[in-house]
């Protein structure tokens, strides 16, 4: 297997959107580099959502993907949903330009990410450790304030 690439385009409230693109080399990690824009300065929660549902706007992606069953937790931790990538960093400017690598997120095969949709939340994702009755299933990373469907691209 080659090199697989993906993108999807996050839309939202107000004047946050963004491009997020994933690129994965045969079975290695997938690199995912993207810049959003619109955000409040500060950390906001970034995750990949069970479903590629966007009839509700992002209401309807369902939960953090999650395949293996774990509990919420930080990109580095054993324990955490496949789809918890953490927080992204927004600049006084409200824009954020990343680059995050992981193993748990691929293109191809039983867990792909592809057909689900990417999250980026109103608040920090406090990587299940901050003691809320949702730390350990959402990270109480606020609302949902843009979302879109991780397609794959040629």
């Amino acid at each position: 297997m080659g090199l697989l690439k993906a993108v999807v385009v996050l839309n939202g409230a107000a004047d946050v959107k963004g491009v997020v693109q994933f690129t994965q080399e045969g079975d290695g990690p997938t690199t995912v580099t993207g810049k959003i824009s619109g955000l409040s300065p500060g950390l906001h929660g970034f995750h990949v959502h069970a479903l590629g549902d966007t009839t509700n706007g992002c209401m309807s992606t369902g939960p953090h993907f999650n395949p293996l069953g774990k509990e919420h937790g930080a990109p580095t931790d054993d324990n955490r949903h496949a789809g918890d990538l953490g927080n992204v960093t927004v600049g006084t400017d409200g824009t954020v330009e990343f680059s995050i690598t992981d193993s748990q997120i691929p293109l191809s095969g039983p867990h792909s990410i592809v057909g689900r949709a990417v999250v980026v939340h109103a608040d920090p994702d406090d990587l299940g450790k901050g003691g809320h009755e949702l730390s350990k299933s959402t990270g109480n990373a606020g609302g949902r304030l843009a979302c879109g469907v991780v397609g794959l691209q040629g």
